[in-house]
């Protein structure tokens, strides 16, 4: 394997001092996020609080104006469902620095989540910071690097988590409050596990189910075959009959199905 290059220079310490004065500020977070970058540079940022049991508040972002409604509100609204990172928080995953190849599905690029959203939004790679807080949500702190530019390396990861331990002190001395109730909305299956495990419920078998799923989660057939313990062939037959079941022809059409089961 060829030696990881990158030619940024001029790397920083993460400097904590500045971060520390804009505690329970609105300043915080642009402090964070400057702190962050002095040792892994970053093009753009998003941060959510994420929930097991509705949908991720919004904190903050870089995003540009006439890019929200792509970026940001698809996201917050349905396609975080599908998102491996959010997915890897519900499954319990604590305090982290990682890429989002780390935790990604084999064939991610022909996932749902990567076709109707990750794919359009011009990232060249995603680095994600999650610290747990006391209510059990997260913060999420997605920073991105734009098409065109290098992705992240294993040293810059490394490099970051090393400074984790302090990221998430200073988080969640910022959030110390409980998180206020929702606004009134539409009642939401927010909770992935949930949603995806009633996916077809009553109409398909558990194991056209647990297809389905994983075939949205973005796994290839040798995947599906790797984690069920079925064999290739018996995993097409089964996609072949839920998609009979559910009166669909395509991936896509599978997407729009669990969509309009997760909003019903």
């Amino acid at each position: 394997m060829a030696p990881e290059t990158d030619d940024r220079r001029d790397r920083k310490d993460f400097s904590p001092a500045p971060v520390i004065t804009a505690l329970h500020t609105a300043n915080f977070v642009p402090a964070l996020l400057n702190a962050v970058n002095a040792v892994v540079p970053f093009n753009g940022a998003l941060l959510t609080r994420i929930y097991l049991d509705r949908r991720p508040g919004h904190v903050y972002d870089t995003v540009r104006a006439e890019r929200r409604q792509l970026v940001v509100d698809q996201y917050l609204d349905t396609a975080y469902l599908l998102d491996p990172i959010y997915n890897a928080f519900v499954q319990g995953l604590g305090d982290s620095v990682l890429r989002l190849r780390d935790v990604a599905p084999d064939h991610f690029r022909r996932s749902t989540y990567f076709k109707h959203y990750y794919g359009n939004i011009d990232l060249a790679d995603e680095l994600a910071v999650l610290v747990r807080l006391p209510d059990r949500s997260a913060l999420f702190m997605s920073l991105g690097r734009l098409g065109g530019e290098p992705r992240f390396l294993s040293r810059e990861v490394t490099a970051l988590r090393r400074e984790l331990e302090v990221i998430a002190a200073l988080v969640r001395k910022h959030f110390d409050r409980p998180a206020p109730p929702p606004p009134p909305q539409p009642d939401v299956t927010t909770s992935i596990t949930e949603a995806l495990d009633t996916f077809g419920e009553g109409v398909l078998t558990a194991r056209e189910q647990e297809i389905a799923t994983l075939n949205l989660r973005g796994h290839s057939t040798a995947s599906i075959s790797e984690v069920t313990g079925t064999a290739v062939g018996t995993v097409k037959i089964h996609r072949k009959n839920l998609y009979r079941k559910l009166r669909i022809s395509s991936q896509s059409e599978l997407l729009a199905r669990f969509l309009g089961a997760v909003m019903a």
